[in-house]
């Protein structure tokens, strides 16, 4: 893994050279030599990594002296981030000029101006090489003593150039288990001893990694035991039985709203009132409690609920099991050989011929036995072994020494640590950056890549963007099943997802001097520095609510300096006027930086200011202050942050203005400023970020000084996500067209809102201004996701609409005046579409389909990929019919799914045509339709037989 951090210092060592020795006025000189020298040395350790970092496993001195390489690496990295940030000084604040006047300066200056002060940086930047070189002499000459192996893989051979397919990666099919199965359905089906006080207790026990949490959701989603309980309610427990974060999980699933107590004996108390009478389900899973007074406790207070209740566990220590008083155990072991077979073939062998299966199956059945019959381990090898196709490579996995290592539960360690050593060397990176996140922890993707793209792992290739080559790992990640329970958006690709329990332990195992993650409990002892024995690089501390942290543990902790990740999320912690000033001039190397309020609403908890000392953080380039309520303003000296590249301050709802400097933020990539109600407009500099890919907020003018205008989105021509407000205060056309959306060949994801940032009660401008900045707007036409609202027009123009042929999400809203929808069935890749706050639209025909009244006979499909469709608020809508008056076949939305209809008062019935589909899975009826209530009534209603073969009907 160090060679992720070598390959890009080699690389970044020759480019900055090169570009030195461009410039009539160098900012580092005399440091050729030297520069020479450790490019030298660097690539002869790096013929013998490979080697080195097959025998660290085994050998103790070989894992001593990769650290010392990784520790040199990195404070070269930081070297070489500080000379090329010097560089990108100079550039944006224009002082070239100067410096080339000052020619004639000394090398020292005596008496320092201006136009030297940056030669004065580049003696302190050739000291730091000069001294690091003297390290990697001492680091290349010892590995001598060790005899490696040359690396000799040439580069059409390397692992990183196959990314595989993750077609199939979503495996979640049960293998065997029919017993447990069953036995696990009846216990819960059953019905309790009279003399049972308080919800049965059912636990599910065995070893990590066999299954017990898949088994679980199998009866949670048992359609009887889903029958048979009135709330089923699932929480993730993990290592630490926090009874706060627990018992608030098991408030919002029974309320539906989050919860605001900070006192225990508060929440017991609400659980009580909200599970009597009910019978209750309740799913802990992974459980590792062993203090009975902190589960008694707990267990008292869920005693209100119905007789039949139960509690199911799942659990690696029957201890545990035992501890909870549970009256049924259920013991979770290995699959049989033939069930273990089963779960490696349904992966290993996909997409492979006939012919290749047949070759392969002798020695697949031999790694099998390997796996004793551990379903994770059966799984991992697998997606190892899908993409290697001859028999060779099987045997190599076969008879790999990783299956002697001798470690905690070696037999799961083994395939884990031979598929992580067939990873390319940045993706290993990219793993075990994971053990930062806390267990059970649902992870956004793109925050994720963004995070890799903050550490540098995601070098740039040739014709690839960072998020491409991100996109790539994690794919490889996801094939390779370090990834799991995906969830996927509206395109179908995966947005968010888990790593296995085991997964995770195994992330901390690799990088146990590297990453840390502290979770900080009410009614722990107070955190000491006693976590900083290691030179951690990536600390992750949740601070649940009511827990105290001293001020003293950021003073003690002696390689504080040396932390490239720092990421918080408070809920109720008090960030003290002296902690970050403190923070800010220790971490100088952080490259990720989250200050995040989670839960929670006590105001006087929240950061009230961001320090000034903020530019000392050169190196940073992931910055997350989201959630902030109390930040008015953001410190001008925030954009001395050259290296930045993602800014996200959503929700701080009262953040009033940016930095004026904004614009010297070249490498800004992403603003994730959404639910910042209190932003007015943005800086004219944000015009100049030319790297922009995504803006939550793009607010325009609206007759601020120094405030962007739409023209300012001319030069972002790399946006792929934008989201405008305040249109409602633009009145020039020209500055709409000056805009040029339509040559954003990145576009895709666009919303377009009319609404004023001024004052929304002063008399705004004429409606059909409306109608020609809308036409102004016009996007390109590979857009996938368009939003629309506020708009005043009378007609909306419908040309550019109509030409967006990869459409997949359209949703309209609040259109005061227009009284027609659009033919938005002619929108061939239309999927979801939301169309909401039509007051003028009386009624929806044909025309909304996009039929002619003349087919010539032919057939005609509307909304042929349309899943997904909602009304809401369409308040005089009276009638919705299609007409059948055409010569040829009409299908209408034959893959529609869902169907939900909001606060639709008038509305008298819905078409047949769509409730009667087979493929309708969804109807949603809700927010005051008292005609549906009755048409529609269960058992009862006139056309209840319409719907009743519909899976799942909510009608309120």
């Amino acid at each position: 893994m160090v060679d992720a951090i070598i390959s890009p210092i080699l690389e970044q060592l020759t480019s900055m050279a090169v570009e030195e020795a461009k410039e009539q006025v160098r900012l580092v000189t005399g440091v050729g030599k030297e520069v020479k020298k450790l490019t030298s040395n660097l690539r002869a350790i790096q013929a013998v990594l490979h080697d080195a970092e097959k025998r660290q496993v085994k050998e103790e001195t070989v894992r001593l002296w990769l650290d010392q390489l990784r520790d040199a690496s990195y404070n070269m990295e930081d070297v070489l981030d500080e000379w090329s940030t010097a560089r990108l000084k100079l550039q944006i604040d224009g002082v070239d000029a100067l410096v080339h006047k000052k020619k004639v300066c000394s090398f020292f200056p005596a008496a320092p101006c201006f136009g030297c002060k940056p030669l004065v940086l580049r003696r302190d930047i050739a000291l730091k090489i000069r001294e690091i070189n003297e390290t990697l002499d001492d680091i290349a000459k010892q590995k001598d003593q060790f005899g490696f192996a040359v690396n000799v893989i040439k580069s059409n051979e390397r692992a990183d150039e196959r990314v595989p397919s993750i077609s199939s990666i979503d495996e979640s099919e049960i293998f065997g288990r029919e017993k447990e199965k069953s036995e696990l359905v009846n216990r819960l089906l059953c019905e309790s001893s009279e003399e049972q006080k308080g919800p049965c207790v059912i636990s599910l026990v065995g070893m990590g990694g066999i299954g017990k949490t898949t088994l679980a959701q199998f009866a949670y989603n048992n359609g009887d035991v889903e029958k048979n309980f009135e709330k089923r309610i699932w929480v993730c427990v993990s290592e630490p039985f926090d009874v706060f974060r627990i018992a608030r999980a098991i408030i919002e699933a029974l309320t539906d709203s989050s919860s605001n107590f900070v006192e225990f004996q508060s929440l017991m108390q609400h659980i009580q009132k909200h599970v009597a009478g009910k019978k209750l389900l309740l799913v802990l899973d992974d459980v590792w409690n062993e203090d009975f007074y902190k589960w008694e406790q707990f267990y008292n207070c869920l005693k209100t609920c119905l007789h039949g209740s139960k509690i199911l566990i799942t659990t690696r220590k029957e201890t545990v099991a035992r501890i909870m008083g549970s009256a049924d155990i259920i013991s979770v072991n290995v699959l049989s050989e033939i069930e273990c077979w089963l779960v490696f073939e349904s992966l290993g062998f996909s997409g492979k011929s006939m012919e290749e299966r047949e070759n392969l199956e002798k020695i697949g059945r031999e790694i099998i036995r390997k796996c004793k019959g551990l379903p994770l381990a059966a799984k991992t090898i697998a997606s190892l072994l899908r993409s290697k196709n001859t028999e060779k490579e099987w045997q190599n996995i076969l008879e790999s020494e990783i299956w002697e290592i001798e470690e905690v539960e070696k037999n799961l360690l083994a395939p884990l640590l031979l598929s992580y050593n067939e990873l390319p060397s940045k993706v290993k990176q990219c793993f075990t950056y994971c053990a930062i996140f806390p267990k059970n922890s649902k992870i956004w993707k793109d925050k994720l890549i963004e995070l890799w793209m903050a550490q540098g792992f995601l070098n740039n290739k040739k014709n690839k963007e960072m998020e491409e080559i991100g996109e790539e790992y994690f794919n490889i990640l996801a094939s390779r099943s370090f990834f799991q329970d995906f969830e996927r958006g509206y395109d179908g690709k995966i947005y968010q997802c888990k790593v296995h329990d085991i997964v995770h332990d195994f992330a901390q195992f690799l990088c146990r001097k590297e990453c840390l993650m502290v979770e900080i409990l009410c009614g722990e002892e107070s955190v000491t520095s006693s976590f900083w024995e290691n030179k951690i690089l990536h600390l992750s501390l949740t601070i649940e609510t009511g827990a105290w942290v001293p001020i003293s543990i950021w003073d003690n902790a002696k390689e504080l300096r040396g932390l490239r990740s720092l990421l918080i999320e408070s809920a109720e912690y008090s960030w003290s006027s002296e902690v970050l000033p403190q923070l800010f001039d220790k971490l100088t190397n952080l490259r990720a930086l989250k200050l995040i309020k989670c839960r929670g609403w006590r105001c006087d908890n929240y950061i009230k200011e961001i320090p000034t000392n903020m530019e000392k953080l050169i190196h940073l380039k992931y910055l997350n202050l989201s959630s902030q309520k109390k930040i008015k303003r953001l410190p001008e000296t925030l954009c001395e942050l050259y290296n930045l590249e993602c800014l996200a301050i959503s929700f701080c709802t009262n953040l009033r203005q940016l930095p004026q400097g904004i614009g010297k933020l070249r490498k800004l990539m992403y603003l994730d400023n959404d639910y910042t109600n209190s932003l007015r407009y943005l800086p004219v500099g944000i015009g100049e970020l030319i790297r922009l890919r995504r803006v939550r907020k793009f607010v325009v003018g609206g007759g601020y000084d120094r405030a962007c205008s739409l023209e300012s989105l001319k030069r972002l021509i790399l946006l792929r996500e934008c989201r405008i407000h305040g249109l409602g205060d633009v009145s020039d056309v020209g500055e709409a067209r000056r805009a040029e959306l339509e040559k954003k060949k990145n576009l895709f994801d666009l919303e377009l809102r009319f609404d004023r940032t001024i004052n929304e009660e002063q008399e705004r401008r004429d409606d059909e201004e409306d109608e020609q900045l809308l036409e102004a707007l016009q996007p390109p036409p590979n857009l996938k996701k368009l939003w629309i609202s506020k708009y005043r027009g009378n007609v909306v123009p419908k040309n550019w609409i109509m030409s967006l042929t990869n459409l997949r999400y359209l949703s309209l809203s609040l259109f005061k005046n227009c009284e027609q929808l659009l033919p938005l069935g002619k929108l061939q890749s239309l999927e979801y579409l939301q169309i909401g706050g039509m007051h003028g639209v009386k009624r929806v025909g044909n025309e909304f389909l996009g039929i002619e009244s003349d087919t010539n006979g032919s057939s005609v499909i509307a909304f042929p990929k349309l899943r997904e469709l909602k009304f809401s608020y369409m308040e005089e809508l009276e009638e919705w019919d299609f007409g059948t008056a055409t010569k040829g076949e009409i299908i209408i939305m034959p893959r529609l799914s869902c169907l939900i209809i909001f606060g639709c008062f008038k509305l008298k019935a819905l078409p047949d045509l769509l409730l009667q589909k087979t493929t309708l899975q969804k109807l949603h009826i809700w927010g005051g339709c008292p005609i549906f209530r009755e048409r529609y009534r269960e058992e009862t209603g006139e056309d209840w037989p319409k719907i009743r073969h519909i899976p799942n009907i909510e009608i309120e």
